[in-house]
């Protein structure tokens, strides 16, 4: 069985369709799956979206996405992991390559990444650059990460020292473990962080990280990007 595992964190808005990508994609693959929703303390109406859907519901209070990564996985029932963010949308063709790549002996992978909607210009100028880093040095992007039950429990899971670029360091782990591979297919995900926030202050993400490294990741103090409320996406202002 394939475990669509999916953390999510006042997610209303999009998970619908990503859980209904997921459906579409495991009933075109013609295998057996589930979809695990880990709703990390939602106040919206992400936990009634992901019972409509039919997923199964698993409420933990972490916030911190590597805790609830790890809580989703816990309650899953399949051999098959794939991790997929609550704004992303899966569709076959990367689902079919994730669960043939595992079926041939990889403990795991990635897959490269494109934006649903328009974003600020250097951040379309710096994607195809990222997307090749991140191929070439066989890292998964957080969005979207797959893995065997067997690997995911050699490995310890995602370690949850991280508050952020947990992919990063799953990556890692797995490709000591074994064969790690990124797709050429793409799954589409939000843009919504470059969107509503400003080069300015995506650069001084970027710099702090530089300079802390590890460390900027190991606290939640300096990860607002990422924790502190969600800003109104422009797109879906009427």
């Amino acid at each position: 069985m394939i475990s669509f595992i999916v953390p999510a964190y006042n997610e209303e808005r999009l998970l619908g369709a990503t859980l209904d990508a997921l459906h579409a994609a495991g009933r075109a693959i013609d295998e057996l799956y589930e979809l695990v929703v880990a709703d990390d303390a939602s106040t919206d109406q992400t936990a009634l979206v992901a019972q409509r859907h039919g997923a199964l519901l698993v409420s933990v209070a972490h916030r911190q996405i590597a805790a609830t990564r790890n809580s989703g996985a816990r309650e899953a029932n399949g051999d098959l992991f794939i991790f997929v963010d609550a704004d992303t949308i899966v569709d076959e063709a990367i689902a079919r390559s994730a669960v043939q790549a595992m079926r041939d002996g990889a403990v795991g992978g990635g897959a490269a990444v494109r934006f649903d909607e328009a974003v600020p210009l250097y951040a379309r100028l710096m994607m195809p650059v990222l997307v090749r880093l991140f191929r070439a040095a066989r890292l998964a992007a957080g969005c979207f990460l797959f893995c065997t039950r067997s690997a995911f429990v050699a490995v310890g899971g995602f370690d949850e020292a991280f508050y952020g670029a947990e992919e990063l360091v799953m990556s890692r782990a797995l490709r000591r473990h074994g064969k790690f591979v990124i797709l050429r297919h793409a799954v589409t995900t939000s843009g919504r962080k470059l969107r509503t926030h400003s080069a300015r202050e995506m650069l001084m993400v970027l710099g702090r990280l530089a300079l802390r490294g590890p460390k900027a990741v190991q606290q939640r103090q300096g990860m607002e990007l990422w924790y502190a409320e969600r800003r109104e996406d422009p797109h879906n202002v009427a």
